[in-house]
């Protein structure tokens, strides 16, 4: 991702240009009609520091966003950004300090509330193999009850548990969690859900879907898996976001 040439003297380089990533993807998530007003959480790890994370502001909607209105967080959930004025909203601390803590190779987590995933969380059945996105999910997807809203501590290792080795947590009727090495490769795990869940909900709404054979779900990620260039996955698809997203406004840079 191109980063501005000059930086806030007040972050390192590397939390510099974490901020600057993140705050691009807010406004991505919004041009993409994926905000919930001012809820959800898309978080991500301080590469150059141990146990820090950067969260939204809670009460900023998604396209205000900017690199230094993120807010810095610990481990436990404690706002280190003391002379930012915004305070982080507690459902996303306990489940985004959790995973990030927990999982491996946690650098990004997105939690949204889109009306295709919701929908999906929400159906017995989950997610089918039923058009050419769902096919990349087949058997890796982890599924966790409602529990109501996510603030209690106490529910963390039972969301551990469920996750597993996924990347991808399906909170029946709430909405998806996912786990990303890097953002970019979330933001792109999350496009593939979204249209997936998109696609299935309107065939859905015409019939009995399709199933495709698991055979050819295994050849279809085989394959596909063979495909991905350019600096790791999702990457080609983030910078190309972020030039739709600077067309329309650069205060996000900031």
């Amino acid at each position: 991702m191109a980063t501005q040439i000059t930086r806030n003297a007040k972050y390192s380089a590397a939390e510099w240009q974490a901020r600057q990533e993140l705050a691009a993807c807010y406004r991505i998530f919004a041009l993409r009609g994926w905000d919930e007003m001012i809820y959800n959480h898309i978080t991500v790890k301080v590469p150059d520091e141990d146990g820090t994370y950067l969260i939204n502001p809670f009460g900023m909607h998604y396209n205000e966003i900017t690199a230094s209105s993120l807010i810095k967080i610990d481990s436990h959930g404690n706002k280190l950004d003391l002379d930012n004025p915004w305070h982080v909203n507690a459902a996303g601390l306990v489940q985004h300090t959790l995973f990030h803590n927990n999982v491996p190779g946690a650098h990004a987590i997105i939690h949204a509330h889109t009306t295709a995933t919701m929908a999906v969380c929400s159906l017995e059945a989950g997610l089918l193999p039923t058009n050419f996105y769902a096919a990349s999910f087949v058997g890796k997807l982890g599924w966790h009850d409602f529990e109501g809203v996510t603030v209690r501590e106490e529910e963390g290792q039972r969301l551990l548990e469920n996750l597993g080795d996924h990347q991808v947590l399906m909170l029946r009727n709430h909405g998806a969690v996912v786990v990303g090495k890097t953002l970019p490769e979330a933001f792109h795990i999350f496009f593939i859900l979204q249209r997936a869940c998109e696609v299935q909900v309107s065939t859905m709404a015409m019939g009995k879907p399709a199933m495709i054979p698991r055979e050819v779900t295994d050849a279809h990620n085989r394959d596909t898996a063979k495909m991905r260039v350019g600096g790791g996955r999702g990457q080609l698809e983030f910078d190309a976001m972020i030039r739709q997203v600077d067309k329309i406004d650069r205060s996000w840079r900031d």
